[in-house]
């Protein structure tokens, strides 16, 4: 079961540049078995579009999927699929028996970006625990992040400097 919370253009076209200008466009994925079951609210996914408009991120969709690597695998596959921008998920990545964010994610990502998942754990102690990695996929810069609101949050804010300049280089622009 899936659910899309929020969403602003299909992400399934290829030329995201008409609606949006030159807005940074980004994408939530929420995996929570709670989420899902109703038993839970979504904080974590929240914070993150939250924090994303606030770095003038254009967030044009929120999903949120169940544990596992299959609904994970699918759901960034179905939000990569034609997007160039970034794609954030929150939750599953770290030591628990139904933790396999990282799992799922490996199965779509097509190059590694082990910096920014290193630089990501470095934020916090804690971040010692997460087992989230980061990549690309087409267009797209996948980033896993955990799924406590303040840990989501910290581990975007340790990137935010470099994933423009990373999406501006993976979109061709020659910086250098």
């Amino acid at each position: 079961m899936t659910q899309v919370k929020k969403t602003g253009e299909s992400g399934h076209e290829a030329d995201n540049s008409d609606s949006h200008g030159d807005s940074l466009l980004a994408k939530v994925l929420t995996v929570s078995d709670g989420v899902i079951e109703g038993v839970r609210e979504d904080r974590s996914g929240e914070a993150l579009v939250a924090t994303l408009t606030s770095y003038d991120y254009d967030v044009v969709e929120h999903r949120v999927v169940p544990d596992g690597v299959d609904s994970v695998a699918d759901g960034l596959t179905k939000m990569s699929n034609g997007f160039a921008g970034l794609i954030i998920t929150t939750g599953g990545t770290g030591f628990t028996e139904r933790d396999l964010t990282p799992e799922g994610t490996l199965q779509v990502l097509e190059r590694n970006a082990p910096g920014i998942a290193e630089a990501m754990r470095l934020i916090n102690p804690l971040g010692r625990l997460s087992r989230g990695v980061a990549g690309i996929v087409g267009k797209s810069i996948i980033l896993n992040t955990p799924g406590s609101t303040a840990g989501c949050v910290e581990c975007f804010e340790a990137v935010a400097d470099v994933v423009p300049h990373a999406l501006r280089l993976l979109h061709g622009e020659r910086l250098h």
